[in-house]
């Protein structure tokens, strides 16, 4: 009897539609009052600390931020990629004209801010940074819109999805081509094989969970591997 107590309020936290957007704004809030208070070390200790596998000759070990920077956030894109597939193919943006709208938006998004960055930072050694200020935080603001919740109109809903995930492909292939050094083409060559060929099976309607998820984790290795980033 105890436990369907405890547990019952928290199976119906856990449905609700607001519950990402109220985790991670709950996170955001312990995480600024961490950095910002006496204990700030630990909180980079934790970030900068290694965690992987390591066997023979073989060792992946990073520190926890790169995880989740090149790991979670993976999925992440993979995720919300497949969202936007589905919208473009069989959803509400299915025609190029009504996909048209949130492009454009999205096209704005980016070159504004990085206009205004430019016009008001005449620092020669900050200037650099003009593509930080061009990226939405995606996280933040799919965030907003599951807190909302069914007040959020569906379509809104879509228009902001897409054009918080146009914005963010155009800030990833801008720091990809402008602030990456040491690229190994190689491993960019290999990655690309990898995936006509993973293209391919599913072309021929050749499904198998378990090969693409080999090939998945091979391709994210490869592009892990692939450059260094520098911005300053």
């Amino acid at each position: 009897m105890i436990k369907k107590i405890l547990l019952t309020p928290f199976q119906k936290f856990v449905k609700i539609e607001s519950l990402a957007g109220i985790l991670l704004f709950g996170a955001t809030i312990i995480a600024l009052i961490w950095a910002n208070s006496s204990y700030g070390s630990s909180y980079e200790s934790l970030w900068q600390y290694k965690i992987g596998i390591s066997f023979q000759d073989f060792e992946l070990k990073k520190p926890l931020i790169l995880w989740i920077n090149d790991g979670l956030m993976a999925i992440f894109f993979f995720l919300i990629g497949l969202e936007l597939k589905r919208e473009l193919l069989i959803g509400e943006i299915d025609t190029i004209k009504k996909a048209t709208f949130p492009f454009i938006a999205a096209l704005g998004g980016v070159l504004i801010p990085v206009g205004l960055y430019l016009l008001l930072n005449q620092n020669p050694h900050s200037v650099k940074g003009w593509g930080i200020p061009m990226a939405t935080d995606i996280a933040f603001a799919l965030a907003i819109l599951s807190t909302l919740g069914k007040r959020v109109p569906l379509s809104l809903k879509i228009f902001l999805t897409a054009f918080a995930i146009i914005d963010d492909i155009a800030a990833v292939l801008v720091i990809a081509i402008f602030y990456s050094i040491n690229i190994n083409w190689l491993f960019i060559l290999y990655g690309i094989i990898l995936i006509a060929i993973l293209g391919f099976l599913y072309y021929k309607h050749k499904y198998s969970l378990g090969i693409g998820l080999i090939l998945a984790i091979i391709i994210w290795f490869l592009f892990l591997k692939k450059k260094k980033i520098k911005i300053f």
